[in-house]
């Protein structure tokens, strides 16, 4: 079998912003230039807030102006149906808009609802259903209708279908960074079992869902000066109710996990959302490791485990949406840290790194 490869910017170009809310393309405003104007603050706003999508309609405008066209509705595809779910309703305050949020769910029969404009399915493949849906709306997809793809597990590594390969990047680098700064004292299982535990749900509240506190907890529990118990129960019996304040508590680090205690607390204090920067920078190498690795012929079945792939009914849509003159932007909450080169090293944004597209086999 021959696979076929592209990137997304085949289709995108550079018309994408990571977390940072920067826009690739440096002919567009990002965050640093909307912030005095509309009246924010330092810090980066987070998905799913109205000050997010206040940014987001300014970078669509901009980017519908370049092509002499208005920005009138936006049609959004997602994964998650909190995070995407919330974006959708926050940018529709600004602009009409409908969103289809898909996560492939293959013991289940086919099944798709509609709920305040978004069709929830689980299959990828309803966004077929999705796109006839639309016309049903007459909601066109024309030159002032803007799309916005979500990149991680939406674009490539599609939720349900192809996520494993993009969550066993982000487990490789946590354990690179705990071997790196614990040495010959990373207990690898005991890290594991750490970052299964601080990685669910009931622990929201205390990191946020953000990889970076996760994995610097499990650091921190990993390395014995913590005790994993000590912290479920301090969380669960609202003893420590923030991140900082587990931070200060934190007695006994060794000097390498001290010193990255100083750089996580200061970059909290100043309302960055990616504080533990250096795990990133090590996520970005280990997804693009995993893209395009194997040779055609290789069975699609072990492409979809251990490769990232692009979504192929993610790709059509956006192929049909740009064939019928509507503007293509892609948006993620992924770090720029894990998705971009690090500063004086090669290597390309994920949006132009190369990859298969494949779906179901």
């Amino acid at each position: 079998m021959r696979y076929r490869r592209a990137c997304l910017a085949d289709l995108l170009g550079d018309f994408v912003a990571y977390r940072s809310l920067r826009p690739q393309d440096p002919r567009l405003p990002g965050l640093p230039e909307l912030q005095e104007e509309l009246g924010l603050g330092e810090g980066i706003p987070r998905k799913g807030t109205r000050d997010y999508a206040r940014v987001v309609i300014q970078i669509l405008a901009a980017a519908q102006r370049l092509r002499g066209e208005e920005l009138r509705r936006i049609v959004y595809l997602g994964d998650t149906r909190h995070n995407d779910g919330r974006t959708i309703a926050a940018l529709g305050e600004f602009a009409p808009v409908r969103g289809f949020i898909a996560a492939e769910e293959r013991g289940a029969p086919p099944a798709w609802e509609v709920r305040e404009g978004v069709m929830y399915a689980n299959r990828w493949g309803l966004m077929e259903r999705f796109l006839e849906w639309l016309q049903e709306e007459g909601f066109p997809l024309e030159g002032d209708t803007a799309v916005v793809v979500d990149l991680d597990k939406t674009a490539f590594g599609a939720r349900g279908r192809n996520s494993g390969p993009v969550d066993a990047a982000r487990v490789a680098a946590a354990e690179r960074i705990a071997g790196s700064v614990l040495g010959g004292e990373f207990d690898r299982e005991g890290f594991r079992r750490a970052y299964r535990e601080l990685n669910d749900p009931r622990y929201h509240r205390f990191t946020g869902d953000n990889q970076d506190l996760v994995v610097f907890a499990a650091l921190v529990v990993a390395s014995g000066a913590y005790a994993l118990e000590r912290l479920g129960d301090g969380v669960s019996a609202g003893r420590i109710r923030s991140f900082p304040e587990f931070l200060a508590a934190c007695e006994g680090l060794p000097p390498g996990l001290a010193g990255l205690r100083g750089e996580v607390a200061g970059a909290l204090a100043r309302g960055d959302p990616t504080p533990f920067k250096a795990f990133r920078r090590l996520e970005y190498e280990e997804t693009l490791a995993r893209m395009d690795v194997h040779p055609d012929g290789t069975p699609p079945e072990r492409v979809l485990t251990e490769e990232i792939v692009i979504t192929p009914e993610v790709w059509g849509f956006a192929e049909e949406a740009r064939a019928a003159g509507a503007l293509l932007f892609g948006l993620t909450d992924k770090p720029d840290e894990a998705s971009l080169p690090p500063q004086g090293r090669e290597g390309p944004p994920l949006h132009r790194a190369r990859m298969k597209i494949l779906g179901v086999a």
